[in-house]
């Protein structure tokens, strides 16, 4: 998948902040998008933006930073740190 082939407005879901054993980083958090798959895939997203709206109808708006693992996540870091209950919502690629 080229970067040709990654289409504005690919949804993808928030699954967790980055984190190790001991420390939490809440400036960054992991994004899984459907069509993505591998980590040669995900690395084609970096330096895209991604979107996130609150329920209250909030915009967060942040950047793929590079991959995460070898099953398509990428890490993302938005301006403002997102909130706990963004896990588990939907994300859209800009």
């Amino acid at each position: 998948m080229s970067k040709k082939e990654v289409k504005k407005g690919l949804q993808g879901v928030v699954t967790s902040y980055r984190r190790g054993k001991h420390l939490q980083h809440p400036n960054q958090v992991l994004l899984l998008f459907d069509a993505v798959k591998t980590r040669a895939e995900a690395a084609t997203l970096v330096g895209r933006k991604v979107k996130w709206t609150s329920e209250i109808g909030s915009v967060f708006l942040g950047k793929v930073l590079g991959p995460h693992g070898n099953s398509g996540a990428v890490r993302a870091k938005f301006r403002t740190n997102l909130p706990g209950q963004a896990i588990g919502t939907p994300v859209v690629l800009q």
